[in-house]
């Protein structure tokens, strides 16, 4: 059972749990509870609205605070990061690049909007309801084109080239993003633009889908798609915050530091293993999900895929693209960096 916040510390120190061991953001809710208690009993003719009133000053000077766990991040900017519509997002300017030749993603999207348009707006759909074998070889063709490129990688187990969609996890990708963006939809056999999407890409260009393409990408895309874990974190939840930390340090053995610092809780999410800590475990959902996928397939970052070094683990550095740069601008005074 759970201590009670006057009940001494589980860990031995005599102190109060309240004063030892209790989540820290918890504490200081715990301690505005304690301030208007004290509040209470030198003003007890207060009324429900001055004390309201008391509270509300309180949770505002709370909610506004820079909190160390979160490296300067307020609870007020954390929630926003983490709830907030993608178009309400606040604290960061979110662009579209210039130049998307880098992205996986957008290339892939030209190569389904280009198809379409040969067919009047529609291209057959294979057997099995993927993209044409056509369609893949020229996404295949794309691979030398991409920073991901440089790392020595078999082409047979790559994610940026296939046989056919089933075996292309990056071209996959895309294509499931442009579906749940509302740019493409599957009928009778054949995939299909819809009528504003071919318009606005005749006005517009690839650009003009970019937004709508990432925020399918960090909001309706399920990341556990394309892996087997038997359990799950939901770390979209997160990422913009770890977008933030990344660009700081580049370090993905940090960046598991600064999410288990911010959200301890987030271990609860993986079983007991007698052979694996929570801590390794969450590290690499990181690198897949978020590393490996979503900023690989963007064009965001690479990683070197090298793990260890004569049976040594290497700590893991991520190269930070001009892609990203270009697409995020965060303006947060006084923060960690």
């Amino acid at each position: 059972m759970k201590p009670g916040r006057n009940d001494p510390c589980p860990c031995g120190s005599g102190k109060k749990y309240k004063h030892c061991c209790i989540d820290s953001n918890v504490k200081k809710q715990i301690d505005i509870v304690d301030d208007l208690e004290q509040i209470l009993a030198m003003n007890p003719d207060l009324t429900l609205d001055e004390l309201n009133v008391v509270l509300d000053s309180r949770m505002s000077d709370f909610n506004n605070r820079p909190n160390p766990d979160f490296f300067g991040l307020t609870p007020t900017q954390m929630a926003n990061w983490l709830y907030a519509p993608f178009h309400d997002l606040a604290w960061v300017t979110v662009k579209t690049p210039i130049d998307l030749s880098g992205s996986p993603v957008m290339r892939y999207l030209t190569l389904i909007l280009d198809e379409a348009l040969q067919g009047d707006g529609s291209f057959k759909a294979t057997s099995k309801g993927n993209l044409p074998v056509s369609l893949v070889k020229r996404a295949s063709d794309l691979f030398p084109e991409f920073a991901v490129a440089k790392f020595p990688v078999s082409i047979c187990i790559n994610e940026y080239a296939g046989a056919n969609e089933d075996k292309f996890n990056a071209l996959h990708y895309a294509r499931i993003l442009a579906d749940i963006a509302g740019i493409i939809y599957r009928r009778a056999g054949r995939y299909h633009v819809k009528k504003t999407a071919l318009k606005t890409y005749h006005r517009q260009g690839i650009h003009a889908f970019f937004k709508p393409m990432l925020e399918a990408a960090v909001t309706g895309y399920n990341w556990a798609y394309l892996d087997r874990w038997g359990y799950d974190v939901d770390l979209r939840t997160f990422w913009l915050f770890m977008l933030w930390r990344l660009q700081s340090h580049a370090s993905v053995d940090q960046l598991t530091d600064d999410m288990l610092t911010a959200f301890p809780d987030v271990l609860s999410a993986f079983p007991p293993d007698d052979y694996v800590l929570p801590e390794a475990l969450l590290e690499s959902m990181i690198e897949s999900r978020f590393i490996d996928r979503f900023l690989g397939f963007w064009g965001f970052a690479i990683i070197d895929p090298k793990r260890f070094d004569d049976g040594t683990k290497i700590g893991r550095k991520v190269e930070i693209q001009p892609l990203l740069r270009d697409t995020f601008e965060f303006s947060i005074e006084g923060a960690t960096r």
